[in-house]
């Protein structure tokens, strides 16, 4: 029974790095497709949207699965209801890239102002947004308590150049009445890279909280073997 069920929270381990790698290159492509106004990317990212549906559905039956036949205990279900949690923030993130996609599709045949968008730190923030979920990728793979918890710090840039983006709007629609609804719009995608940010710190957290359990448990079995 061990045995079987080591393989399966194995395979659940992988369509989870699959599922997340589909969900980086979302967010990554629905990110490029705003900087270059690049509507076929926008499109791809649309399309794709559907994979990333399909997977968090199968991840789910896959632990209510494991779940029904094997009962997990201990660190083992902690494992699973993080990897429930886990899958159901990729899924939002999965959300928010095809909601900035679908930005660059309703743009008329103008292209935003490049001028106005690096003074916003688009690229800056979509990095950052990168960054975080490569970090907690890593985390769980590795199971590595403090590259979990180095996510927090990062979500706080993404939070400050969120703040900062609406006075910018502001004075450039004061300046370019003309572009208000673009600017809108833009505060739009700058809501979902923020909401992102915070759905990598979510999923942060769960790591922690399963990495912390095995933490607790070799320290309790070091404190045993020394007695």
């Amino acid at each position: 029974m061990i045995q079987f069920i080591e393989s399966e929270l194995q395979l659940l381990k992988k369509e989870v790095d699959e599922m997340w790698s589909l969900v980086y290159n979302q967010l990554e492509r629905a990110g490029e497709s705003v900087l270059t106004q690049d509507k076929e990317l926008a499109r791809q990212v649309m399309v794709r949207e559907r994979r990333v549906n399909a997977y968090e559905l199968k991840i789910d039956s896959d632990i209510e699965e494991i779940i029904a036949l094997y009962n997990p205990v201990a660190i083992d279900l902690r494992f699973v209801l993080a990897i429930l949690k886990i899958n159901t923030h990729l899924e939002r993130l999965g959300d928010f890239a095809e909601g900035i996609a679908r930005f660059v599709m309703n743009c008329d045949n103008n292209l935003v102002d490049q001028s106005l968008i690096e003074k916003l730190r688009l690229k800056e923030m979509l990095n950052e947004v990168l960054d975080m979920m490569t970090l907690a990728q890593e985390a769980l793979n590795a199971e590595n308590i403090e590259l979990a918890m180095s996510v927090f710090s990062k979500d706080n840039l993404v939070d400050e150049i969120n703040a900062s983006a609406s006075s910018i709007l502001a004075s450039h629609i004061n300046l370019h009445p003309e572009s208000t609804l673009e600017c809108l719009n833009l505060v739009g995608v700058f809501r979902k890279l923020e909401r992102s940010g915070d759905h990598i710190t979510n999923i942060a957290e769960e790591i922690v909280f399963y990495i912390d359990a095995k933490v607790l448990k070799h320290n309790r079995n070091a404190k045993d073997l020394s007695k």
